[in-house]
C-alpha cells in the first residue's frame, strides 16, 4: 500500500514537471508566432500614413537636392545670414570645415 502511494506521489511530480515544461514550450512558441504573425499582417493606418510621408520627403529631397519645399524666401534668408556670418568671421567658404594647422612647439633641452 505504501509502495503504491509513493509510486501515485511520484507520478503526480512528474506529471507536474511536464505540465510546466510543456506549458512553458508552448509560451514560447506562442509568443514567437505572435511576432511573426503581426510582422506578416499590414501596419496600421497611422503607421502607414508616417512611413509613407517619410518615403515621400525622402524622394522629394532627393530630386531637390536639398531641402524640401525651400521657397525664394529661404533662399534670400540662407543668403543674408551665410554672408553676415562671413563679415563676421572674415569670410571663406562657410560649406567646408576650416584645414586647421598647428605647428610642432619647439622645446629648448635645458641644461641637466
Amino acid at each position: 500500500m505504501l509502495s503504491r502511494q509513493m509510486a501515485l506521489h511520484r507520478l503526480f511530480q512528474l506529471s507536474s514537471l511536464l505540465r510546466s515544461a510543456v506549458s512553458l514550450t508552448l509560451r514560447r512558441n506562442i509568443g514567437l508566432s505572435a511576432v511573426l504573425f503581426n510582422r506578416a499582417k499590414e501596419l496600421d493606418p497611422v503607421q502607414k500614413l508616417f512611413l509613407d510621408k517619410i518615403r515621400d520627403y525622402n524622394t522629394k529631397s532627393k530630386t531637390s537636392g536639398g531641402i524640401v519645399d525651400a521657397g525664394p524666401a529661404y533662399q534670400k534668408n540662407l543668403s543674408e545670414e551665410v554672408s553676415k556670418l562671413q563679415r563676421l568671421y572674415g569670410g571663406g567658404d562657410l560649406t567646408k570645415f576650416p584645414d586647421v594647422k598647428f605647428s610642432e612647439p619647439k622645446l629648448d633641452e635645458g641644461a641637466k
